[in-house]
């Protein structure tokens, strides 16, 4: 039978409105919001004109019921300058996210979560050194956060929605952790995104705090996280110039704006300082970033594709599976992985020192 839900789900992928999907439809907006309450079928021809229009195949409408991510239940960072269109949207991407995970893990042995639940009131700098402890990183530089963040469970996928308002999104379903970069950001700007949803992950599994302060528990998690306090006070006893800043973002890989923000909270630069850098900063390098870092990407997906590929499955034969445009999928995974080990034409296998466990088959 046809799925409500999944109209909606495939409508706010293409961020329209039920008004504006009923004008494309050339139907009543009314017949729209029935189809999408469960108070009326659409026809075969119905159906065949939503595909159409929504550029999703026609059994997509007629799949099982979804998970759907409900809003105050996922972390949104700049949530406040979000237009409900984008919103929707990365949450119907969710949801599609959840499908191409759930048939992976019927055919792959990922690794389980292994996080810990600081939602019982931990300071966030407490938490970012218990976890750091627990999973034996001492107080170096992390090499790369999405081999990590997989290698302890959470599964990984891009956001390559177009739109600056929205850096990256989290949340636990069916005790499975989920964290989705928007890639369009620098490397380094990615890198603390996944730390922040790192941190609400294990502060917020259940509940807490909601807006600014869970957002502000967030970056304090993330700054300590990739920068721990010891290491820096020991590297970095006094800073003078903002030279010495960009030269130390290197050894920690992380942007001058946080490694600038992080010496000041540690009181190694005064407030004026601070500021100064800041400025100076912004008439050196305005957005940009002195010594981009290559940008960190998926040895897991590598490794997932590359077996499935050797099945003779690639990007086209997944899509089919979950009835979904072959362009979500390549949405999921944007920047994440070689594009190759999709197509099927062959791939480099990413480097990484990640201690990832054995991709086995089921």
């Amino acid at each position: 039978m046809f799925n409500p839900a999944r109209l909606t789900i495939a409508r706010q992928r293409r961020k329209l409105t039920k008004k504006a999907l009923a004008e494309a439809l050339r139907v009543d907006q009314k017949t729209v919001i029935r189809w999408e309450e469960g108070e009326a079928q659409p026809t075969d021809e119905n159906v065949a004109a939503l595909g159409k229009a929504l550029e999703f195949p026609c059994e997509f409408f007629h799949g099982d019921e979804i998970d759907q991510p409900l809003s105050d239940a996922v972390s949104f960072r700049a949530l406040t300058s979000m237009s409900a269109r984008d919103r929707d949207a990365a949450l119907a991407a969710s949801s599609l996210a959840f499908l191409l995970s759930d048939w992976i893990n019927t055919r792959f042995n990922i690794p389980a979560p292994d996080l810990v639940d600081f939602s019982n009131g931990v300071d966030p700098e407490a938490a970012a050194e218990m976890l750091r402890q627990k999973w034996g990183l001492g107080l170096k530089p992390i090499r790369n956060m999405v081999h990590l963040l997989e290698a302890k469970g959470v599964r990984v996928f891009s956001l390559a929605e177009d739109t600056r308002t929205l850096d990256a999104i989290s949340m636990w379903r069916r005790d499975l952790p989920y964290i989705f970069l928007n890639t369009a950001k620098t490397a380094e700007r990615s890198r603390f995104d996944a730390a922040h949803e790192l941190g609400h992950l294990v502060l917020h599994k259940h509940g807490g705090p909601q807006g600014r302060e869970a957002e502000d528990e967030a970056n304090q998690f993330a700054s300590c996280f990739l920068m721990p306090r010891a290491e820096i006070q020991a590297r970095l006893p006094r800073v003078h110039t903002l030279q010495e800043i960009v030269e130390a973002k290197k050894y920690w890989r992380v942007s001058v704006g946080a490694l600038n923000y992080r010496l000041h909270k540690l009181r190694i630069t005064s407030e004026w300082q601070y500021r100064r850098f800041c400025i100076q900063s912004m008439e050196r390098f305005s957005e940009a970033e002195p010594y981009p870092m290559q940008r960190e990407v998926s040895t897991v997906w590598d490794q997932l594709l590359s077996a499935l590929r050797r099945e003779g499955i690639h990007k086209h034969t997944i899509a089919d599976a979950l009835a979904v445009p072959v362009s979500e999928i390549e949405n999921l995974l944007f920047l994440l992985t070689n594009m190759q080990s999709i197509d099927g034409q062959g791939a480099t296998p990413a480097r990484s020192r990640a201690r990832l466990r054995v991709i086995g088959q089921k």
